[in-house]
């Protein structure tokens, strides 16, 4: 491992990295992740640090660029701090309206600018998102990650499958349509959001699709990532990248409607980060980083991924597709559909 501070634009820096001495383009991909912060709910000033880390990255030579969980615009960590489970509570109503303003829609102008800086620095990114749902979901958020590939702009829409314990509160349930991977380079990429890494069945679909890099993305615990982190390696013989948040509350806006309850109820920085890179055998590439906001990079061999399935391919000699049968159901769940007879039935 070596340093690559200084590396980029001023303010964030490459805080640790795993280089190969002479990487040969035909089997290595570039990855990264942006251990970012920023003021909580904020999409404006969020958008700008995730350009700032972009540009870090492109300038490591990264090829793909992951963002922690939610990070436009954050993470709902008010519920476990403020009695979010009290029902009709006219505190949590404010919250919930103030988060739901904040989140963005998909197809919406932050999709736009992200398409065109990903195509700007020929950088693919994961990007989680607060997603405001459209049509009849408009009043609900999805825990949403977005695949962006530079000149081909959106191409990965994934909804958490089954949001967290308290998350159950705000996030609603998303579905197998985003259970993709996605060609970078040389490699087949894949990613999903949080606990969600711990579903069997999930990380089955992805390496079933071909997966060599998996991304998970994080709020920012690093009690809670690293060892699914070094599971997913091991189980599905891939290169596991792991991107966590940071959070303080000096980022939590002064007009949040249970601010001084936040402050009296969680410590200083409430998300310390975590982000780690972990090869094929489960050893850290990148030993996770915490309490500081920065870019982890490594080049990765994706030798090792076939080295590796010599012994263990869960989605090929070691599976039996005789006696465990998995089918995976990747269309887009809406609550309705609606069908009209005639087109002048459906102008009355």
């Amino acid at each position: 491992m070596i340093d690559d501070a200084g590396a980029g634009v001023p303010g964030l820096r490459v805080l640790a990295a795993s280089r190969l001495p002479d990487p040969d383009p035909r089997s290595t991909l570039t990855v990264a992740a942006a251990q970012l912060g920023g003021r909580w709910l904020d999409v404006g000033a969020r958008m700008k640090r995730l350009a700032e880390a972009a540009q870090v990255a492109a300038s490591a030579g990264a090829q793909v660029l992951a963002f922690p969980e939610t990070y436009l615009s954050g993470y709902p960590f008010w519920l476990t701090r403020t009695h979010g489970a009290n029902f009709d509570d006219a505190a949590q109503k404010q919250c919930y309206a103030y988060y739901l303003d904040s989140a963005i829609e998909v197809g919406g102008p932050e999709q736009r600018e992200l398409e065109a800086l990903a195509t700007d620095l020929g950088l693919t990114m994961y990007v989680g998102i607060t997603e405001r749902g459209h049509g009849p979901a408009s009043g609900s958020t999805y825990c949403t990650l977005l695949a962006i590939k530079p000149g081909d702009g959106l191409v990965g829409h994934h909804r958490k499958l089954v949001p967290t314990y308290d998350e159950r509160l705000v996030w609603a349930q998303g579905d197998g349509a985003g259970l993709r991977t996605h060609a970078v380079g040389a490699a087949r990429v894949g990613g999903l959001n949080c606990w969600e890494n711990w579903m069997p069945q999930a990380r089955h679909a992805l390496y079933a699709d071909g997966e060599q890099g998996h991304f998970s993305t994080w709020p920012g615990a690093s009690s809670i990532c690293a060892d699914v982190t070094r599971f997913t390696a091991l189980e599905g013989r891939v290169f596991a990248i792991s991107t966590s948040g940071i959070l303080t509350l000096d980022d939590v806006p002064d007009d949040f409607p249970l601010r001084d309850e936040l402050h009296a109820n969680s410590s200083e920085m409430p998300f310390d980060g975590g982000s780690g890179i972990a090869a094929p055998d489960g050893t850290w590439l990148v030993e996770p980083v915490k309490g500081e906001e920065g870019l982890i990079v490594a080049d990765l061999d994706l030798r090792q991924v076939a080295q590796a399935r010599l012994t263990f391919d869960p989605t090929g000699h070691y599976s039996r597709p005789d006696v465990f049968g998995v089918t995976v159901d990747r269309t887009r769940r809406e609550a309705v559909s609606f069908t009209d007879s005639s087109d002048s039935e459906a102008k009355q």
